[in-house]
């Protein structure tokens, strides 16, 4: 064997060769500068959790610990708790899907539910088909399972069908394998737009024809504002499309809830990966979730963070249209981000430490391709700060954009070093979540 190890990493030698996939965020460090309390985040996707009444939460705990608390403090399956299987394919109904709770695996959130999936499908050098860009979570999963992610175009109403067509054709003749799709089709991560209906069907086509699964990621789906996206595509059909859904962004993500609806083969292939990864999905969360779901209004309690998001939504837009008027940018109908597009001269990836010194965070796009593209975007997260943060971040955000444009006109170039205090703050603590 090579000697790869160094001194800093004495077990470099005996890991995994998928563990090459393993890497941090490329913003991960500058990240926790923009912790800090006078600085406006506009990067991470956090729900507004504060939104949610605590009586609620505690008032299902407390009746949990009274009537449930043998079985919550306990293992549970690995298919998760029956009851809360059950009100999961209630709340799939909403969106067009019909379902039986036997085909529904609980999972530590959505993200594992994606982990296990890849897991199952995916061999080194399988093909995975995302749309571009598309969320990185994603593809820092597919890496770590060393698939290849291969982007699709997509515009404002979402994946493009013909796109699709001649990227699936173009690695067939190169003769790759394509495994999945993976799509975010409503109030899209990063980019804010939804798929339309008849570009549902024509995607769904498409990947039938040529065997390739679906894989449908859909977080925010109960998250419209001035209409409900189209129904799902899993509600179009029931053995192509594995579903993917979340109570993170629905109620919260401290309690690491989500799930997957598979055709059945699919389903005890995950049952069993699920119990060889964590044994049984989090008990306790399931149960105090089925608690909510029994006792609380929850749709309403959806509908107040649908007029809180929405109101953020269009603090954003408004400040965009005042304060940057010469750039483009996405306008969602729901969930939480607006994807921007910057003059092709600037690099968002390298004006951000410039941003976060004028006290404004975001994300640059690279995070959002596995192909280095992006440069030329940010996305901006509406969900967390209030509307008055928004206008003050997006206010800093013009700033640091108008004066990076005026470097380039004057010098022909915007690089500018990181000071000192800036390169140490970068690494004082540890950063917020930018899923």
């Amino acid at each position: 064997m090579t000697n790869r190890g160094t001194s800093l990493d004495p077990w470099y030698d005996s890991y995994a060769e998928r563990t090459a996939g393993l890497s941090a965020s490329e913003v991960r460090a500058l990240f926790a500068v923009a912790s800090r309390p006078e600085v406006v985040s506009l990067a991470g996707g956090m729900p507004f959790v504060s939104a949610l009444p605590r009586e609620l939460v505690t008032g299902s705990i407390d009746r949990v610990m009274a009537e449930d608390s043998a079985m919550a403090l306990q293992y549970g399956g690995g298919q998760g708790l029956r009851s809360l299987r059950e009100h999961i394919v209630e709340i799939m109904a909403l969106e067009g899907i019909r379902a039986s709770a036997e085909d529904v695996v609980v999972t530590t959130g959505s993200q594992h539910a994606l982990d296990l999936v890849t897991r199952l499908f995916i061999d080194p050098g399988d093909v995975v088909l995302a749309e571009s860009p598309s969320y990185v979570g994603a593809i820092g999963v597919f890496r770590s399972y060393q698939a290849e992610t291969v982007h699709v175009a997509t515009d404002s109403l979402g994946l493009v069908p013909e796109a699709l067509r001649e990227t699936i054709a173009s690695l067939k003749a190169a003769g790759k394998r394509m495994k999945f799709l993976y799509t975010i089709p409503n109030f899209h991560n990063p980019a804010g737009v939804t798929m339309s209906r008849e570009r549902r069907i024509e995607v769904l086509d498409i990947c039938r024809s040529n065997d390739i699964l679906v894989l449908e990621d859909n977080p925010y789906g109960l998250l419209w504002f001035d209409e409900p996206a189209p129904q799902a595509i899993r509600s179009i059909d029931e053995d192509g499309v594995v579903y993917l859904g979340s109570f993170s962004k629905t109620l919260a993500p401290g309690f690491r809830v989500g799930w997957a609806l598979a055709p059945h083969a699919i389903r005890e292939k995950l049952v069993l990966l699920n119990e060889s990864a964590v044994l049984a999905p989090n008990s306790f969360g399931q149960y105090v979730v089925n608690a909510y779901l029994d006792a609380a209004d929850w749709q309403g309690q959806v509908d107040t963070f649908r007029g809180i998001y929405a109101e953020r939504r269009d603090a954003m837009l408004g400040a965009l249209g005042e304060f940057l008027p010469d750039l483009t940018w996405t306008e969602p109908n729901g969930g939480f981000f607006v994807w921007v597009t910057l003059p092709e001269s600037l690099d968002s990836k390298a004006m951000l430490p410039r941003a976060v010194k004028e006290l404004v965070a975001y994300t640059p796009g690279t995070a959002f391709f596995a192909d280095g593209r992006g440069g030329a975007n940010i996305r901006l997260s509406f969900c967390y700060p209030t509307p008055e943060q928004i206008r003050v971040g997006v206010k800093r955000l013009a700033t640091v954009v108008n004066d990076e444009i005026e470097l380039l006109e004057t010098f022909g170039t915007s690089t500018r070093p990181l000071s000192v205090s800036q390169r140490d703050g970068a690494v004082s603590a540890p950063p917020p979540n930018i899923s």
